[in-house]
């Protein structure tokens, strides 16, 4: 959820001053993927061709999906994905699998607590071991693996970019906080990673 709206009229200034702010090239050019991508979500036909490519890459990373009918509490329940949701939100957990050490892999939501589709909170709660700014990290770096590769698998990542906040703090934090993040991805080798390898 959009935490404030940029009225599509803006929305190129403010990239821009965005833009303006990241002093590494390389996170300029990470960014200029995703600025080039549509800011509007898929839908219809397009909408499913992504979702089945999210979930193709789902299988390539190992992870089982529930089949279609089943009741779902979770987007992860610790054993298999939800797979009857949007490509960016299995996008997100497939990042967030591919962040998590083998012993959050099979806890529900990753151990991190419930997430915004989850609908069983409390059992989401219980399963959490991460203390809150290590959630927050986490989920900083699963939002932007998700975005970065929505950017190259040629889905709506600036849509995700704008709808997950990073624009948030414009004036005072948000390009820093993004290059931050994006280095620290950087450094545990996702960013040399291309999904589209993946899948052939």
């Amino acid at each position: 959820m959009i935490l404030t709206p940029i009225p599509r009229h803006r929305l190129v200034s403010v990239l821009d001053r965005f833009e303006s702010g990241l002093d590494d090239r390389d996170c300029a050019e990470v960014f200029r993927c995703i600025r080039a991508s549509s800011p509007d979500r898929a839908d219809a036909a397009e909408a499913e061709r992504h979702r089945l490519t999210a979930l193709a890459l789902a299988r390539a990373f190992g992870m089982p999906v529930h089949s279609p009918g089943k009741e779902c509490l979770f987007n992860w329940d610790g054993a298999a994905l939800n797979g009857v949701t949007e490509a960016y939100v299995i996008l997100h957990e497939i990042a967030h699998f591919a962040l998590a050490p083998a012993e959050r892999r099979g806890l529900v939501d990753f151990g991190l607590g419930p997430g915004p589709d989850t609908l069983d909170r409390m059992t989401a709660e219980s399963a959490a071991i991460m203390p809150l700014l290590a959630r927050e990290e986490d989920e900083a770096a699963a939002s932007l693996l998700g975005i970065v590769w929505e950017a190259r698998l040629d889905q709506p990542a600036l849509a995700s970019f704008l709808d997950q906040n990073w624009l948030e703090g414009l004036e005072r934090s948000a390009a820093a906080h993004f290059t931050k993040v994006l280095a620290g991805l950087r450094g545990r080798g996702f960013l040399a990673f291309d999904p589209r390898l993946m899948l052939g």
